[in-house]
């Protein structure tokens, strides 16, 4: 499956952007979707999940709270809406989708296909 992910930018700190990752067909076999994200220098975060079917939600602790996932099955679209941004959120994330039917699905490691990447810049 192809995921074209977008709705990166600029915004100040305590904005808010609004992600979208669109997959090229049905997700046929997918369990699972997430996002994570690269700060520069530093390794790839898992951000967030969604259970495809049940829309059952997790989080990394730094989002909580700030972040919300969401997924419309009809549009193939997974959302990803960050609210009150830090500066410390500034990466590229990238959306991704996993098989796989046991978790975590907290690690790159357990995703199949991955989106381009979206840079998101918050300024302080």
């Amino acid at each position: 499956v192809q995921l074209q992910a977008s709705g990166g930018g600029l915004v100040q700190a305590g904005g808010s952007l609004r992600l979208s990752c669109a997959a090229s067909r049905r997700t046929f076999g997918t369990n699972v979707m997430g996002w994570f994200r690269q700060a520069p220098g530093k390794e790839r975060e898992f951000v967030a999940h969604i259970r495809w079917s049940g829309g059952s939600t997790y989080y990394v602790d730094s989002v909580k709270g700030r972040f919300t996932i969401s997924r419309d099955i009809a549009k193939n679209t997974v959302y990803l809406q960050m609210n009150s941004l830090k500066p410390e959120d500034t990466a590229v994330y990238y959306c991704a989708a996993s098989t796989k039917v046991v978790g975590p699905w907290t690690g790159a490691h357990d995703f199949d296909s991955w989106g381009q990447g979206t840079l998101v810049t918050v300024s302080s």
